[in-house]
């Protein structure tokens, strides 16, 4: 069933500030955090990257999967309910990461973060599209509001585990998790004393047909869109850590691209008011692009200031175009249903991505895992760049 616009009175940007909350947990903490701890449960476990890189790919085939019945799981649910309990899955999964070191365990709850990181995503992303309906002055910066959550996470980790492995000392990235679980458990509580209520529509329960291919292109950019980038987020802090930069200089560079999420607003609102067509998104992954492909030249702090600063101001906004694409080229009772299609692309692509450059990395060394990412996003945006709106 799809969504009416809100029928509490509450201020949309109070809405979607608390919505954020959830996709902060579900990617910001749950899925980028693991980037902060995987340095040392390497070292302390005898990982490879291949091995490290697989547990993102677990968590990116958890994702995957939720995207596939998150529309179900929204139907059955209601789309709020499937947020907080995407929410508490994630929650959930932080508490068994800290619990044991073993491949199996801890791979059961990168899974499970995926699974409800998923439900937060196409839940909320579909919440925020219904918020901004009903405020078309502001849709534009709404939705990008609402997916500034996941810097809001990536702050909130950044601040707190580079510290905690340096305070501890090696071996101690099970308390980092144990950290993070009770920083997030405290996020989620003001998702839960702000529910926003929305009222059933009267179209049709039955899930919509939506065509695939009028937006081929798309789907193509964004999934490797999925692949690079999160190729990138996956291996970076390594690559920090491994050109000098101690538990400052990871948190600086770590709390930089979060911070950058949030200027993204500001600066992609016009375009993003545009953004029927594929040129929006080619942008904004090109500018992606240029942000790895700083990260390239060197690990000097400046660079990797650079790198920071490029990559988080565009990269967390490519996703919210996503929803905007839809809001403007589907009706309102697809729009569950594309953005689900959208968040399963681009699942796939993060499922290949990290074990694929984590391999490449065992062989060849972490500036080809910088290279196969840069790569990987400069063809997205071509990809993009040939995508025109549906015509209705």
């Amino acid at each position: 069933m799809t969504s009416a616009p809100p029928s509490r009175d509450a201020h949309p940007v109070w809405s979607v500030l608390t919505l954020s909350l959830a996709p902060a947990i579900g990617l910001g903490v749950g899925r980028f955090g693991y980037t902060l701890v995987l340095p040392d449960m390497r070292d302390s476990l005898g990982w490879s990257y291949s091995t490290a890189g697989f547990m993102n790919t677990v968590n990116a085939i958890g994702y995957l999967a939720g995207a596939l019945g998150a529309a179900w799981f929204i139907r059955r649910t209601g789309v709020f309910r499937a947020v907080w309990i995407g929410t508490l899955a994630c929650v959930i999964s932080l508490a068994i990461c800290a619990l044991s070191g073993n491949a199996f365990l801890f791979g059961f709850g990168r899974l499970l973060s995926g699974l409800g990181a998923a439900a937060t995503f196409v839940g909320g992303g579909t919440l925020a599209a219904t918020i901004a309906q009903s405020r078309p002055a502001q849709s534009a910066f709404l939705l990008n509001l609402f997916y500034t959550g996941p810097g809001t996470g990536l702050i909130v980790s950044g601040l707190a585990a580079p510290f905690l492995l340096q305070f501890f000392g090696p071996g101690s990235w099970w308390i980092v998790w144990l950290a993070l679980t009770v920083i997030s458990a405290a996020m989620m509580i003001p998702l839960m004393l702000n529910p926003i209520d929305v009222a059933a529509s009267e179209t049709s329960s039955a899930a919509p047909v939506v065509s695939l291919r009028p937006i081929a292109f798309y789907l193509a950019g964004y999934f490797l869109f999925g692949a690079g980038y999160i190729a990138y987020m996956t291996f970076m802090i390594a690559y920090v850590r491994d050109g000098g930069g101690d538990a400052i200089a990871q948190s600086a560079f770590w709390c930089l691209i979060g911070l950058m999420s949030f200027a993204g607003p500001w600066l992609w609102r016009g375009l993003m008011a545009r953004g029927n067509s594929g040129a929006t998104i080619a942008t904004m992954i090109a500018v992606t692009c240029l942000g790895t492909f700083i990260a390239l030249l060197g690990t000097s702090p400046w660079l990797l200031v650079a790198s920071a600063f490029v990559f988080g101001l565009s990269f967390f906004p490519v996703v919210a175009a996503t929803t905007v694409f839809t809001r403007m080229n589907y009706p309102p009772e697809a729009w569950a249903k594309v953005i689900g299609v959208m968040t399963i692309t681009f699942g796939l692509g993060q499922t290949l991505g990290p074990f694929v450059t984590g391999a490449i990395t065992d062989v060849m060394g972490l500036p080809y895992a910088l290279r196969v990412s840069t790569a990987a996003l400069a063809l997205g945006a071509v990809l993009c760049a040939f995508q025109r709106p549906v015509k209705s």
